[in-house]
């Protein structure tokens, strides 16, 4: 059985879609899932990656692949129950034959596994970066979207790689993440890696 996993981001510009799979390759190696690491779908926004991981869970009857689902919840959510949080937000239906462990949300959002991490985002950004302008919340599920991306763009004003932006910072920093760091902070992120350990026969 091979494992497909359809993620948010990556945009439409292939470029970005290639970021995108390395950043999220990079933080599951760093789990120590080299052994069983799965096909990685940039899919661009939450719906479309919806849509594909549909269409892949229909033809997963005649085939040997697991697909899976990894969007962000864009507000707050339990690592319980993923598909009744989506259909109660989104009105997306339970698809047929689905389990939890094919759905999984990064609460509230991808950044907020890079609160967990400090280190890496200063690392990444350099001098003149604004750890004081971040969000304080050691419960990093809990802050709000609007409010997590207005804390790391005024912490990047003054950096020489410019002021955060999804599409040119995000995976760069997703794939220097230490995913020890982002598990002990966010739950959904030890869920979905969790899930990936049993899957691949990992025993810690």
């Amino acid at each position: 059985m091979s494992i497909r996993l359809y993620v948010e981001g990556g945009g439409d510009a292939k470029a970005q879609k290639i970021a995108c799979r390395e950043g999220f390759r990079m933080l599951i190696d760093k789990a120590g899932l080299t052994r069983r690491m799965p096909r990685i779908v940039a899919c661009g926004s939450r719906r479309n990656a919806f849509e594909s991981f549909e269409m892949a869970l229909a033809q997963s009857a005649t085939s040997d692949v697991f697909p899976m689902l990894l969007i962000d919840s864009e507000a707050p959510a339990t690592a319980a129950n993923p598909w009744r949080y989506l259909q109660t937000r989104d009105g997306w239906a339970h698809p047929d034959g689905a389990t939890d462990s094919q759905c999984h949300l990064m609460v509230q959002c991808m950044e907020a596994w890079f609160l967990a991490d400090r280190q890496a985002l200063i690392g990444y950004f350099g001098q003149h970066f604004q750890e004081s302008a971040l969000p304080g919340n050691p419960n990093v599920e809990a802050v709000r979207m609007l409010d997590l991306l207005d804390g790391l763009e005024r912490a990047t004003r003054q950096t020489s790689k410019g002021t955060y932006s999804k599409g040119k910072h995000s995976f760069p920093i997703l794939g220097a993440l230490d995913p020890a760091k982002v598990e002990a902070a966010a739950p959904s992120a030890k869920r979905f890696l969790d899930t990936l350990r049993s899957l691949s026969g990992v025993v810690e």
